[in-house]
């Protein structure tokens, strides 16, 4: 596996991970939870677009791994 599918199948989980905390913060009772999982939402958003910059950046290093 090559680390630009490595590092896709990496920004695939995050954005599970993403809709699960998101999914958490609605749905919760507890009020300290809800910003609990809003926060750590907030940080996988920022962690995500950091990731796809350095797809980007891999996929323009090697022009053999762009869509793939």
């Amino acid at each position: 596996m090559t680390v630009v599918s490595q590092v896709k199948q990496t920004l695939a989980s995050l954005k599970g991970i993403h809709a699960g905390l998101q999914q958490l913060a609605l749905t919760s009772q507890d009020e300290t939870a809800q910003r609990t999982f809003h926060e750590a939402m907030l940080a996988t958003e920022e962690i995500i677009a950091d990731i796809k910059d350095r797809i980007g950046r891999l996929e323009f290093e090697e022009p053999q791994y762009h869509g793939k």
